[in-house]
């Protein structure tokens, strides 16, 4: 992607089913667990790149021994620094005490993270500062092991201030107005009252200590996660550890947010991407599972897992940027879908070199962008091969022509090379602009100048802003006729508010493009009048049954939006013709067929807070307010 933006977070959950004892005969190590856990973690480190957390829950520890650990980094390399402070610290035992270290109930008193429960977490941060206070997981802490709870999460809440508003007319004070602490305080305060009413049921005939280890059994983590998540609206995956040793991860009706996991009789697993699982585990994909949208797979403290439901499932609308962007591409069904989502553009690139082979040049923006550029050029060949067969026919025993015909091959070459990486310790925008336009570089002297057309292929254009202060510059610097920018998304015109950093609407290229049509057609008065329906809407409560700035798209077909967005990424002193084709939405859902949430490109949101927030999103963008519409 040229835009780089920050999106969904990573999770990961491993439980261990055996006593340690087990992994240490079989695979050599008491660090099994953790070393797995390193693998999920590192296999999903492009999901979070701000900072990370990793937490464990020893069960059944002693009393006067820590039962719950947790560290959390922001450097550069977090899940190193975790990882490594963590391999530092058994080390070091293990040359004081070289006798000691051997024996598993030692190190698990002497060791912080030598547990049986796992929980990490990748973050990309959405909102507040890169600060370690904001990196999961988030714990929340009791000297009764079962109302201590660690969450760790891949999600937004829409609802943030109902949320708090919930929170303390249940008599709390929450030290945040953010999804993190409501979610954390809500399923805690829930986590509270059923610890309390097992106490009360227990209390006639059990003493204090034998009403901790009845609660530990009978704990109802299931009732638990439908009262604390029947409030919420957004997208998530939710991953939380009890401090007496069960776990879940709990998934949003929608299944916006993606969740996966795999379970054999030493252990279960879960994560964000499959991948990741079968890497760490080398088990074959169909081995691992979707958890259910609405259900929660819940781990009790003895190891028994299932998925339970907490809501009832809506219609499946997960996130179709997961799949063209997001995860990594080495998942095999995410492979083809990216494959097929370039050979679907491959009509309307033919038609736009007018089916000038010869002079066309195919390039791709790198690096997740290869993909689908493989896939455009499967469509090519198919045109070519059927131009071949036909032309073939034609020939006539020409054996030049056949010859010509036969060698005939598309041009690729790899011309944009990315060269640098933006830091956001540049704030100044003159400065910011002139870094931009040196992010990528390009290979010289294989384009014939004022003949050639050059074909670049990119998996989505969000802000349009490395278009135009760098990529089609830096091409037109080859001397090309003409510049095709090919988008294997579509056009991303409303803000998301179930993961991804996309929330101010003036930032989206083809929002502009809207409104600049609006401006070259004296229509302006249409976006005032939207903007009232907006406003009335928000005071009324209509804003989460309609997006009303769907009305303003409706007045301009696709095609005219993509030619005011080439006009706004070609810069002025750019001599060569500039087209941008996006992917059709009929296309998307043609090529990603099982993850359909499409909110980005149609406003069709799948929850009544993602309606708000687009209305909410447009206000702020009449009325010049820079902050986030949730």
């Amino acid at each position: 992607m040229s835009d780089a933006i920050k999106h969904e977070c990573g999770i990961a959950i491993v439980r261990l089913r055996k006593p340690l004892e087990y992994y240490t005969e079989k695979y050599g190590t008491p660090m099994y667990g953790i070393q797995k856990m390193y693998l999920l973690m590192e296999k999903q480190h492009n999901r979070g790149q701000d900072g990370a957390g990793f937490a464990s829950i020893k069960i059944n520890a002693k009393p006067g021994t820590e039962y719950i650990a947790r560290y959390r980094s922001v450097k550069t390399k977090a899940i190193d620094a975790i990882f490594g402070k963590i391999s530092e610290k058994y080390n070091k035992l293990k040359r004081k005490f070289p006798e000691d270290a051997k024996d598993i109930d030692w190190l698990r008193q002497n060791l912080p993270f030598m547990g049986d429960v796992y929980l990490g977490h990748l973050r990309y941060g959405t909102h507040g500062e890169n600060s370690v206070d904001n990196c999961h997981p988030m714990v929340r802490e009791n000297n009764w092991r079962n109302r201590s709870l660690a969450v760790a999460g891949n999600f937004n809440m829409t609802n943030v201030d109902e949320l708090f508003d919930v929170l303390t007319e249940l008599g709390q004070h929450p030290r945040q107005k953010i999804d993190t602490v409501t979610v954390l305080e809500k399923i805690g305060h829930f986590l509270d009252e059923e610890n309390q009413r097992l106490f009360d049921y227990f209390k006639p005939d059990h003493n204090n200590e034998e009403i901790t280890a009845l609660i530990e059994e009978h704990l109802d983590l299931q009732r638990v996660l439908r009262r604390a998540c029947k409030d919420f609206d957004g997208g998530y995956a939710m991953a939380g550890l009890t401090g007496y040793g069960a776990a879940f991860v709990v998934r949003d009706p929608s299944g916006i947010r993606p969740a996966y996991y795999y379970m054999d009789d030493e252990v279960v697993v879960i994560a964000s991407e499959k991948p990741a699982i079968k890497t760490a585990f080398g088990v074959d994909y169909n081995q691992i599972r979707e958890i259910t949208p609405g259900h929660a797979l819940i781990i009790q403290k003895n190891g028994e897992a299932a998925e339970k439901e907490i809501l009832p499932a809506l219609e499946k609308k997960s996130c179709s940027f997961e799949r063209i962007y997001f995860s990594r591409g080495n998942d095999p069904e995410i492979y083809q879908e990216r494959k097929a989502l370039g050979k679907l553009l491959c009509p309307q690139v033919l038609k736009a070199i007018d089916y000038d082979l010869e002079n066309t040049v195919f390039s791709y923006i790198p690096n997740t962008a290869e993909t689908s550029f493989l896939g455009m050029m499967e469509g090519v060949e198919d045109y070519l091969r059927a131009y071949r067969r036909k032309a073939i026919l034609e020939a006539d025993g020409d054996e030049e022509k056949l010859d010509n015909l036969l060698s005939f091959r598309p041009r690729v070459e790899k011309l944009v090379i990315k060269d640098a990486k933006l830091r956001t310790f540049i704030t100044d925008d003159t400065s910011r602009d002139d870094l931009v336009a040196h992010v990528y570089d390009t290979t010289y002297e294989v384009v014939k100048k004022g003949v050639d057309t050059v074909v670049v292929i990119d998996d989505s254009i969000v802000r349009g802003t490395t278009l135009e202060k760098s990529i089609i510059r830096m091409l037109d610097r080859l001397g090309p006729k003409k510049i095709i920018i090919v988008s294997c998304a579509p056009q991303i015109r409303y803000p998301d508010c179930y993961g991804i950093d996309m929330s101010k609407m003036k930032e989206f290229v083809a929002f502009r493009a809207l409104m600049g049509l609006l401006k070259d057609r004296n229509q302006e008065c249409l976006a005032h009048e939207v903007y009232k329906n907006c406003q009335l809407a928000l005071k009324t409560g209509e804003a989460r049954t309609r997006n009303f700035v769907q009305e303003l798209y409706r007045q301009f077909t696709a095609e005219e939006i993509s030619g005011k967005v080439a006009e706004i990424v070609k810069a002025p002193n750019v001599k060569a013709e500039v087209q941008v084709i996006f992917q059709t939405i009929e296309g998307l859902h043609e090529a990603i067929p099982n993850h359909i949430g499409d909110w980005y490109f149609t406003g069709n949101f799948p929850t009544p807070g993602g309606m708000k927030v687009v209305n909410r999103a447009f206000v702020n963008f009449m009325e010049n307010k820079a902050g986030r519409a949730y």
